[in-house]
């Protein structure tokens, strides 16, 4: 008799001990009671009634995943393969649990199908340059759909949109072309600032000829320091009959200056 009372009170102490369950700072138990819902219990020790409660472990870290490479068309009808990546969580174990029988992979298939429905409403030009606004759509569009599975979506990105061989081509060729047409605007305005600038030199120099001519001759210093060339040079009339009565004027002052200085016998 005290050694079945012993073995009995090794299997009550046996039970009673198995009922302890630890659950880690990232995980939460959802505790079922002969098949119902009871409670979410964690982190730390507690204890569940042995052969009558039962529970499922929870992960409720941040989850990533990565949406395989999607082939869709855009809005204008052109092929793309896009592939994105996806981090979401749990908030709530129990709808996780409850709700859904796989919510990690009904979530990559809503991720597999809103990702091509978000591209299919939007042009390339917009796939390929406003990316942070499709993320956004498509995590918003996300959050609908898996707010009641107990988890939010808390980032999506596409990482990269492959477009036909053909397509790159004429997108770089539209390209080249937009760097040629601002290339030639550039030119013009230069062009058209210069001649405003020699518009008004030309005003200036028309109000004082001997400016003009102080700019050929500062041309003609300029083709001529080469010396590799023979440079013509037309001089008007005017400024020859200057140029000789100043040297006449020159010439005699220097003969009076030179009487003056003789001593007188």
């Amino acid at each position: 008799m005290p050694d079945f009372i012993l073995l009995a009170s090794g299997v009550v102490v046996f039970l009673l001990l198995s009922g302890f369950r630890v659950a880690q700072q990232y995980q939460r138990g959802v505790v079922f009671r002969l098949g119902w819902f009871m409670k979410v219990k964690g982190p730390g020790l507690y204890w569940l009634i042995p052969l009558i409660e039962w529970q499922r472990m929870i992960d409720i870290r941040t989850v990533t995943i990565a949406v395989e490479q999607q082939e869709t068309i855009t809005r204008d009808s052109v092929t793309v393969k896009v592939n994105a990546v996806l981090w979401f969580r749990v908030v709530d174990p129990a709808k996780a649990v409850l709700s859904v029988e796989n919510f990690q992979m009904a979530i990559y298939q809503v991720a597999l199908t809103g990702l091509r429905n978000i591209i299919g409403q939007h042009d390339l030009d917009e796939v390929l340059k406003e990316r942070d606004k499709i993320n956004a759509i498509l995590k918003t569009s996300l959050n609908q759909l898996s707010e009641p599975w107990g988890t939010t979506v808390e980032i999506v990105e596409m990482k990269d949109v492959e477009i036909p061989l053909n397509m790159q081509r004429v997108m770089a060729m539209e390209a080249e072309a937009m760097r040629e047409k601002r290339a030639r605007i550039i030119k013009a305005s230069a062009e058209l600032e210069a001649s405003e600038k020699l518009a008004q030199a030309a005003v200036r120099m028309m109000s004082n000829p001997a400016a003009l001519e102080l700019r050929r001759m500062q041309m003609i210093s300029e083709v001529g320091a080469e010396n590799n060339s023979t440079t013509v040079v037309l001089i008007p009339a005017e400024f020859l009959a200057l140029a000789r009565n100043y040297n006449e004027l020159v010439t005699h002052q220097n003969v009076a200056a030179t009487k003056s200085e003789k001593p007188v016998s």
